[in-house]
């Protein structure tokens, strides 16, 4: 007997509330770090990254191309984001994503 299994890819996932649903295009803003030429201070703005979604599974989505692995993208609040605008990395606040996400007040 002989059984076929399917192959494993490897897949980039995020959070589906880091992805910003559009007719034009979904995009997700990715964290760039930059240097004051003048100041000599370090400070993290963010692009719009247009991607491609694949499946969604519970609270993640997968992307099939238009990220890289090491980017870190805004997981919430995409909503209230513009191109180029100065942010800090605080993750206290977040939901925690879940595969088999079950509401809080059930």
């Amino acid at each position: 007997m002989e059984v076929v299994l399917p192959e494993k890819h490897k897949t980039l996932v995020i959070p589906g509330s880091a992805v910003s649903y559009a007719p034009y295009g979904d995009s997700v803003y990715v964290i760039e770090k930059k240097k004051d030429p003048k100041s000599g201070k370090e400070s993290q703005t963010i692009r719009s990254q247009v991607v491609r979604v694949g499946e969604a599974r519970g609270d993640f989505v997968s992307i099939i191309e238009g990220l890289k692995p090491d980017e870190v993208v805004v997981s919430t609040g995409v909503f209230k984001l513009r191109n180029g605008m100065l942010v800090t990395i605080n993750n206290d606040l977040a939901p925690k994503p879940q595969v088999s996400p079950t509401p809080v007040d059930s």
